[in-house]
């Protein structure tokens, strides 16, 4: 049985910057109001109107993964692509990278768990390699969210969480004992899937899409934010301890903890409850904003830039969001 070990990690960024100043343009809001309440200081917006999608995005980082890695496009054996943002409703925007890669015939999955998709996408590559179905699998985490967004002091308590952005992993079969992904826990809870939802279109209504729809904003995000806080400060720790016990290993144990960036305010509540040092819990949420899927793949292509993540070094990845889901998957580098 083979391990699946992270050969290569790469981030893009769109070149847009909106800063808190920007967006007070806007909307009714302030620098300090949004500081004071999610850590953000700025973030990234597409050109989507210039081909920057979440495909493309999602491309791009491949290719710094794949640089590092040592691997050309064609090694790649199959695709985990998590996003909740795909630039068509359907296929999957693991077709669409693809045609960036000039891979086509090779297997693609998308996997729609939003902040927790990067984990369920890690996850699910890394049974595919421990059973030898694959050998070199490509797991992205890309968003376009600000096209998705209410940028009006309507939706600002949302609007200004998120930003556009991708990270992917190379992941690939290994011998090594203690190497790679040594485990990962998966949890969803359905009851509160409503607590942070877009509600419209989808499926439910007949027609699919209709103008009711845009005049009551349900095509935008809505969140009980201080009910997704209570619960998320609940779940990231325990889901890394979870995880821990499982791998045999403690927190002590642990070099780095990278959290989905959703929120600098949840971040140090999670720190606090696990009584970690602040240099153990990585966070970029001040540059980038929420990136749901890509947040993670992204602080770990900073935290191996910055040296904090090496050869041996024991790294914990943990999420949650809306579903809810939550998870953490741990791995040796």
């Amino acid at each position: 049985m083979y391990n699946s070990k992270i050969v290569g990690v790469g981030r893009y960024v769109p070149k847009r910057v909106v800063t808190n100043f920007d967006l007070e343009k806007m909307m009714d809001t302030s620098d300090t109001w949004i500081r004071e309440r999610t850590g953000i200081v700025e973030r990234h917006f597409a050109d989507v109107e210039n081909g920057e999608t979440t495909s493309f995005m999602g491309a791009e980082a491949a290719k710094q993964a794949l640089k590092m890695a040592g691997m050309q496009a064609g090694d790649i054996d199959f695709i985990v692509f998590a996003t909740l943002s795909p630039e068509y409703f359907f296929p999957g925007s693991g077709c669409a990278i693809q045609v960036h890669l000039g891979i086509p015939g090779i297997g693609a999955l998308d996997i729609r768990n939003q902040c927790t998709g990067f984990i369920y996408a890690l996850s699910t590559a890394d049974q595919f390699i421990k059973t030898g179905m694959y050998k070199n699998i490509l797991v992205v985490g890309a968003e376009v969210q600000s096209t998705g967004i209410d940028l009006s002091t309507a939706g600002r308590d949302v609007a200004v969480l998120f930003g556009d952005g991708a990270g992917a992993v190379v992941l690939t079969a290994t011998e090594e004992k203690d190497k790679g992904v040594i485990a990962s826990r998966l949890h969803a809870d359905g009851n509160f899937m409503d607590s942070l939802a877009v509600e419209n279109p989808g499926s439910g209504t007949r027609p699919f899409v209709n103008k009711e729809m845009i005049d009551n904003r349900s095509i935008y995000p809505k969140m009980n934010g201080r009910y997704v806080f209570k619960h998320a400060v609940t779940r990231f720790p325990e889901v890394i301890l979870e995880t821990l016990a499982a791998a045999g290993h403690s927190l002590n144990e642990v070099d780095l903890v990278i959290p989905h960036q959703a929120n600098e305010r949840i971040t140090e509540a999670v720190q606090m409850r696990l009584e970690l040092p602040r240099e153990k819990v990585f966070r970029n949420i001040h540059k980038y904003g929420n990136t749901t899927a890509a947040s993670i793949p992204i602080a770990l292509s900073e935290a191996v830039e910055q040296g904090l993540v090496k050869d041996g070094s024991l790294v914990c990845f943990a999420a949650f969001g809306s579903g809810f889901t939550w998870g953490a998957s741990l791995v040796r580098w």
